[in-house]
């Protein structure tokens, strides 16, 4: 069955999905130190007064995939269910997800999937559409800092992973695509891609880089996927999935303030360890400090 979706980009990983009478909020993040979301791009009452319900995914615990103001949501009017990782320490009611669960609430019917750091990724159908939010899922090699043992413990988790996902149909994908790795960054998005073939493909944690994901998506596109970028805080498009046909409307905000992290992060390769602020999964050796925040 064919459905219509509107997605609304806020930062890093953050999205919201408006489908039916539902709105779903993915991993809403308001930012850090180096940049915040400006409050009149962050999220109120007046996003959520349209709808009859609302769910607030929490893919992992990782500081830029959860903002506690998310837990200020059940006071905008209208119901929250709050949905997280098994993982992650419930700060209200919800619900959590390990591997292979899946829940209803309300009309949409959830699915957790594995991810290659912490948390889970989650696989959501409602209205008529698929969409799956990757979290943390994505082949971390840190090619040109790791070790070959450390490559290859990235790649097997990644292909378990992957295992999962390869027969699962999706309309809509959001997935990681993180410039800081360095050389071949971009292979578990096109894995990714090439493997499961989504409808529609946006690339998200970007941290800042929006050149790379404009470039992702014009070289990606191919006759199984169209790949969209959104750049720019509340950029929104508005996707109706046709059995046969996809339509894609795009609306851009006329004055908007756009992340000015536009070039590569390079304090933790200054600082010697370039697994700082990572999202390596792999156990280093003990001559390596991981430290997993992002």
């Amino acid at each position: 069955m064919a459905g219509k979706v509107t997605v609304t980009y806020f930062h890093h990983s953050g999205f919201t999905v408006a489908a039916g009478d539902t709105l779903l909020v993915f991993d809403y993040w308001r930012g850090d130190e180096n940049w915040r979301l400006p409050k009149e791009y962050q999220l109120t009452r007046a996003d959520f007064a349209p709808f009859k319900q609302a769910i607030v995914f929490i893919s992992h615990d990782h500081v830029d995939h959860f903002d506690e103001i998310v837990y200020s949501f059940d006071q905008f009017g209208i119901p929250v269910t709050y949905v997280v990782s098994h993982d992650f320490p419930i700060g209200k009611t919800g619900k959590r997800m390990k591997v292979g669960d899946e829940i209803s609430v309300g009309d949409a019917q959830i699915t957790a999937y594995p991810s290659t750091d912490r948390g889970v990724s989650f696989l959501v159908r409602i209205a008529g559409v698929r969409i799956f939010h990757a979290g943390d899922l994505n082949l971390w090699h840190w090619r040109e800092e790791s070790e070959l043992f450390e490559i290859m413990d990235a790649e097997r988790r990644f292909d378990e992973a992957m295992d999962t996902l390869r027969s699962v149909r999706m309309d809509l994908c959001f997935f990681p695509l993180d410039p800081r790795m360095g050389g071949m960054f971009d292979a578990g998005a096109n894995h990714f891609l090439w493997t499961v073939k989504p409808r529609v493909m946006i690339p998200m944690h970007w941290y800042g880089r929006s050149e790379v994901a404009r470039d992702y998506v014009r070289k990606s596109r191919t006759k199984y996927t169209e790949a969209l970028a959104l750049t720019s805080p509340r950029e929104k498009v508005e996707i109706d999935f046709g059995d046969t046909t996809l339509t894609v409307r795009t609306f851009h905000q006329k004055a908007r303030t756009a992340p000015v992290r536009e070039t590569a992060d390079e304090e933790p390769f200054r600082a010697g360890d370039p697994f700082l602020d990572s999202d390596l999964p792999v156990s280093l050796n003990e001559n390596k400090t991981q430290n997993p925040t992002a």
